[in-house]
């Protein structure tokens, strides 16, 4: 294919969709990301398309947020690993919290085989994945709803939130950056997913690596709020999307790496995938920095009728000396 001939088809892919990531480009127009960069590169020097974090968008992509069909067609294999990851930190019996968009839709599909839950949602995407999961009782927000991203929002997803606790509230987004955390495309969308993040202890961040370095216009969840990120592994040519995955663990973001399978047939369990945590959290309450479950004092061994005559003749010889 020539160059004119590929450059054609990507533009007409991308005004089709809204948006396309450079993989999927490269897979159809069967030939390498590097050409397919150089491709949009050209294309954006003409003022047909903008370049975006591993893709490419129509003109004026920022501030725009693309509709459920563009969106179910980009990075559909990353989407599918991050959900199979994400599913592995859902313990049968919690009650938690899943926000609107394509890949918690993916998660809420993989929710469906754990037992005991209590999942809120502000999505018809997400309510329809369990709506068959006999054991996963399924609570949606009252609000206006959103055509383009089939999610209640408006005043009326807000107030039924009030007052609501759970353990885990897992959100996606538009663009995820360290500075200034996740983000969105929609003020209304936002503003749910501020009130989403309130009702739980714990934030996880479901966001494919075209998604990293990417800042939209409505911040969502600040960096010191997000407990956990869920993403794929990035390219290994994209240095930003690296860049931006240390210093999210700098702030005390712990990430988690799925490796990207194909898409389609029956999902990987959570335990194959590639997985890298980067934990840094602060002491659990009530332990001291550095111990564990495993670590007890001489004193506590001493004193602890459980304790072994030899356990507690070597603690009181160690003191002796």
């Amino acid at each position: 294919m020539f160059a004119a001939e590929r450059r054609q088809l990507i533009l007409e892919m991308v005004r089709a969709n809204g948006a396309v990531s450079l993989r999927e480009l490269a897979r159809v127009v069967q030939t390498s990301e590097v050409t397919v960069r150089r491709d949009v590169r050209a294309l954006e020097a003409e003022g047909l398309l903008d370049r975006r974090h591993g893709g490419a968008v129509l003109p004026g992509g920022f501030t725009r947020e693309s509709g459920f069909p563009q969106k179910s067609h980009l990075a559909t294999a990353e989407k599918t690993a991050i959900a199979d990851l994400a599913a592995g930190f859902v313990e049968e019996g919690e009650a938690i919290v899943v926000g609107a968009g394509t890949t918690t839709q993916e998660l809420a599909r993989r929710l469906a085989r754990i037992p005991g839950l209590t999942v809120v949602t502000n999505s018809l995407l997400v309510a329809q994945a369990l709506a068959h999961a006999n054991r996963v009782e399924v609570v949606m927000t009252g609000g206006t709803l959103r055509g383009s991203n089939y999610a209640l929002v408006g005043s009326g997803a807000e107030q039924s939130l009030q007052g609501l606790r759970v353990s885990k509230a897992f959100l996606s987004g538009s663009g995820l950056t360290a500075e200034r955390g996740l983000s969105t495309s929609n003020m209304l969308s936002a503003s749910v997913d501020r009130a989403l993040v309130q009702a739980a202890s714990e934030v996880v961040v479901l966001a494919d690596h075209t998604k990293l370095g990417t800042d939209t216009m409505f911040q969502t969840v600040p960096t010191d709020l997000i407990t956990r990120l869920v993403t794929d592994e990035p390219p290994g040519h994209d240095d930003r999307a690296a860049t931006e995955l240390q210093a999210l663990a700098d702030q005390g973001v712990q990430i988690a790496v799925a490796g990207a399978g194909a898409s389609g047939g029956d999902p990987v369990p959570a335990r194959q995938q590639q997985r890298r945590d980067v934990p840094l959290p602060s002491p659990r309450r009530g332990q001291a920095p550095g111990g564990g479950p495993g670590l007890r004092s001489a004193a506590t061994v001493l004193g602890d009728p459980t304790s072994g005559p030899a356990e507690r003749a070597r603690v009181a010889d160690l003191r002796r000396r």
